[in-house]
């Protein structure tokens, strides 16, 4: 994006995970006056692999930060990263394939913190500011048209515009729904994750492939992810358990309760007991601590994911289940979005609320698309999908699942919502051929 003339107007950012970065990142690129605000001591993030598909890597290269990224994560180049399925129980056999397109259907599968690195050069150091957990989101008392940020050490911060990239405990999301509820629900999933060394594997006698393309061992509420990082020298390592007897929110954890907590091996072999022998492996080769994951989502859905001139975006409007490998992809096609339309030209203070509402109504049914799309592959993952447990059959469960998330191009949004703006007096109308 080029960079256009400084704005009337500051935006903050609340969140400095992934997403809350590249929309920093593409809004100083484009000339918009921003403020970071992170509630950790430093960037960082907890967790594992992270799986980034085309249509996220297209908008990384947009805003000009995919080779830093590739530099940084040690990927001699991007993949076409279809999944292979196979049985857990038994000898493992392939039972479909992923189709890809190698020219369109490119992705990055890397470490989180390694991605966070890479956003974090590039990003201007002095707009960021740490151990600022947002705790209150207000009108200004001095200006209406301005907002109030209040954080846990007692400081504030005014400003024109603020983000929320604050993830799926989000305090901004609150305010974007009158502060009675946060849609906050426990969905019955809980994820056992671990990073193990490829030759550990293979020393053990691991036998099921995994360069040509990630994979995913199926069974009876539960499967697991398995792909390899870092060139392939460490495998990441996701294995879920569900229940689907219990309505998504209707169970809530004990209060207190850590959502990510270390456990012992020993629980993940009862968990996965009588699985075949590449499953047992993996289990048997993870830390003797792994960690757990209780896996929490945005239910119901957002009716909108902007209050006046406060937007969410990521994990805070939309957080989803990730059986697409698609929820930071998500987040990274709505700072896209934010940001080309916050650096338009025609974009100023006076119609911000405007901007904020088209990003919301362009994004809202893109997002919620992936958000019951992958809850439903995992269903079919787990044996709960229209074919049960036939596992020959996932293919027509499946089949245009990933498609519909990586082949969708971002600008198409951009120029939705610019159309969108015109059409409402935002956008002043451009006689003759269209321009966005």
């Amino acid at each position: 994006m080029a960079a256009q003339p400084r704005k009337d107007f500051e935006v903050a950012i609340v969140g400095g995970g992934v997403c809350g970065l590249t929309c920093a990142v593409a809004l100083q690129k484009a000339g918009v006056s921003v403020r970071l605000f992170e509630a950790a001591p430093a960037f960082g993030e907890i967790g594992a692999g992270i799986g980034v598909g085309p249509n996220a890597v297209r908008v990384l290269k947009d805003i000009g930060v995919l080779d830093t990224i590739l530099q940084k994560t040690g990927e001699g180049d991007l993949r076409a990263r279809g999944f292979i399925y196979r049985p857990g129980v038994g000898e493992h056999r392939a039972v479909y394939t992923t189709p890809v397109n190698e020219s369109e259907d490119r992705g990055i599968g890397m470490h989180r913190a390694v991605f966070l690195d890479a956003l974090v050069s590039v990003v201007d150091p002095t707009v960021s500011h740490f151990n600022k957990r947002c705790v209150s989101v207000t009108e200004s008392p001095a200006n209406p048209d301005r907002v109030l940020l209040s954080f846990l050490d007692g400081t504030t911060h005014e400003t024109d515009v603020v983000l929320g990239a604050d993830g799926i405990k989000s305090s901004v999301r609150k305010y974007v729904l009158g502060g009675t509820e946060d849609r906050l629900a426990f969905s019955n999933t809980v994820a056992y994750r671990a990073l193990i060394p490829y030759a550990a594997l293979k020393a053990a006698g691991f036998k099921t492939g995994l360069v040509e393309a990630p994979v995913c061992f199926l069974g009876p509420s539960k499967h697991l992810i398995v792909f390899p990082i870092k060139n392939d020298e460490i495998v990441n390592v996701v294995a879920f358990s569900a229940r689907y007897d219990i309505p998504i929110g209707a169970v809530k954890l004990p209060d207190g309760a850590a959502w990510v907590e270390q456990v012992s091996r020993e629980e993940v072999k009862r968990e996965y007991e009588g699985w075949g022998p590449d499953v047992s492996i993996l289990i048997d080769n993870m830390p003797e601590k792994p960690s757990k994951w209780s896996i929490h989502v945005v239910h119901p859905p957002l009716e909108s994911y902007v209050k006046d001139r406060v937007a969410l975006l990521g994990d805070a409007a939309h957080g989803m289940l990730p059986h697409l490998g698609a929820g930071a992809g998500q987040g990274i096609e709505d700072a896209y979005l934010l940001a080309r339309l916050l650096s338009h030209p025609q974009t100023h203070t006076d119609n911000i609320k405007d901007v904020l509402q088209v990003y919301s109504q362009v994004r809202k049914p893109r997002a919620q698309m992936v958000w019951d799309r992958s809850y439903r592959n995992g269903r079919v993952y787990d044996g709960n999908g229209p074919h049960g447990t036939d596992w020959d059959h996932i293919g027509e469960d499946i089949e245009g699942m990933f498609h519909s998330v990586w082949r969708h191009d971002p600008n198409r949004d951009f120029e939705a919502a610019v159309q969108s703006l015109r059409e409402r007096g935002a956008f002043p109308q451009i006689n003759g051929p269209v321009s966005v």
